[in-house]
């Protein structure tokens, strides 16, 4: 048993060397660089990995762990919108580093995501929380230049890059030009401008404001929930394209003002569209027959010959 022991220890020693080679193996730096770079190109999931990972295996002042658990924080708040665990992230530096500069703007953001978690009454003893609290001036870099301010709100561009990023293919290359970009950001500005006014005004708590907050969640709920039910519906591939094509030639066909075909247009020319007409009509089929499927499941009636 006392060789088994020392065995055990043995290994334990080794594992322990081999452990310590591994983290000075690669520079620190590098590391962290890299999960810059990563958020930097909008792989926000993967940024918070490899910062975690910095964490982990190298040795970081109590500052310097704040900082990168706040920029982790960030990013699960404002490009993720993951709001539970940007709040995990927050109060970690609350509690673990209270003597962290950062402890001002941490406060604010908990009440923040409080109020995204629809949590007002918590997001109102937390906001009275932190306004007693001696004010500090606290601000931590945001990847990207800073285009724009609103006292000591910055606005980089990283923010409107990552606004450009949400948007439709369709309605990017609108914004390409270095003018609508400064309108974008102007907006930007503007709506939070208002939102600031409207909330000092208490308009948060007005009955009108909570019930079309409720009802927009509700709407983006149910899109998000079509479009992962639906997708795993429709399948789509070359062939079917082509036969929807050859079974429906007169839809893509030039014709005279009186209906007659003048030119049959061919598959090569119109294959995007039949492509996007096909998907369509697949997710319509799709729906309606989610839509049936759960009707009868929560055994739904629709008294149609009693609406006037």
């Amino acid at each position: 048993m006392r060789y088994k022991g020392l065995f055990l220890i043995l290994i334990m020693l080794i594992m322990g060397c081999s452990n310590s080679s591994q983290k000075s193996s690669v520079d620190g730096d590098k590391v962290r660089e890299y999960a810059n770079a990563l958020y930097n190109r909008e792989l926000y999931a993967q940024s918070i990995t490899e910062y975690q990972r910095y964490l982990d295996l190298y040795d970081v002042d109590a500052a310097q762990q704040a900082n990168i658990l706040f920029i982790m924080a960030n990013t699960q708040f404002d490009r993720l919108h993951d709001y539970p665990n940007a709040m995990a992230l927050y109060l970690k530096v609350k509690h673990v580093y209270p003597e962290s500069n950062l402890s001002r703007e941490v406060d604010k953001k908990i009440v923040a995501c409080l109020e995204r978690l629809d949590r007002s009454a918590d997001a109102k003893q937390a906001l009275d929380e932190a306004t007693s609290l001696d004010p500090e001036q606290v601000r931590e870099s945001r990847p990207g230049t800073v285009i724009a301010r609103i006292g000591e709100r910055e606005f980089t561009s990283g923010d409107l890059n990552f606004q450009l990023g949400q948007m439709p293919d369709y309605m990017k290359d609108q914004f390409k030009s270095r003018e609508a970009k400064i309108q974008l950001l102007q907006q930007m500005v503007a709506t939070d401008l208002f939102f600031d006014a409207a909330k000092r005004q208490g308009l948060d708590s007005d009955n009108e404001v909570i019930e079309g907050a409720f009802q927009a969640k509700k709407s983006l709920m149910v899109q998000k929930y079509l479009q992962h039910e639906i997708a795993g519906r429709v399948n789509i591939t070359p062939d079917h394209v082509q036969d929807y094509y050859k079974a429906n030639t007169d839809k893509y066909a030039e014709k005279n003002e009186d209906g007659t075909v003048k030119r049959q247009k061919s598959f090569q020319e119109v294959q995007q569209q039949v492509a996007e007409d096909l998907a369509m009509e697949k997710q319509q089929r799709a729906y309606e027959d989610l839509l049936q499927q759960i009707m009868q499941a929560e055994k739904v009636q629709i008294y149609s010959d009693l609406v006037e």
